[in-house]
């Protein structure tokens, strides 16, 4: 099933595209050449602008590649793109490795999921009934 989104790019823009046929996540691509020091972080600009319909929201991952080969991370993974957001797509990037690293205009930078939306109506209660893990969290049902 596909879901229709309007998409702008700027000059030099690389419209984002899934590499084969069971692809969760579409590519997108650096509209500027940067370079990452170690456990630096920078904003990469893509130059796309999306419009996402409602009950949707698109989010940005990691590229396993760039994180097994470089060390490359998102800072916020998954971030998430709002419906009703208009500007440009960036991706906030981290080196974690031990060497610099150069990531070149129309390098596939990030991974560009759309995701259904289900919203939340809060009923407001006393207590909530009881589980078999309670209250545990942080490790508690591992050793």
């Amino acid at each position: 099933m596909a879901v229709e989104v309007r998409i702008t790019l700027e000059p030099g823009a690389v419209l984002p595209e899934y590499q084969t046929g069971g692809s969760a996540g579409m590519d997108v691509c650096a509209l500027e050449d940067v370079s990452l020091q170690p456990m630096e972080r920078q904003l990469i600009r893509t130059g796309i602008r999306v419009e996402i319909p409602d009950g949707y929201e698109i989010q940005v991952r990691p590229r396993s590649g760039l994180a097994y080969k470089h060390g490359i991370a998102l800072v916020n993974s998954p971030g998430t793109i709002d419906s009703d957001y208009r500007g440009e797509i960036g991706i906030l990037a981290i080196n974690l490795g031990s060497e610099a690293v150069e990531l070149k205009m129309g390098d596939r930078i990030a991974q560009l999921v759309l995701c259904p939306v289900t919203r939340i109506e809060w009923n407001l209660t006393e207590g909530l009934t009881a589980s078999e893990r309670g209250s545990g969290g942080f490790g508690s049902t591992g050793k």
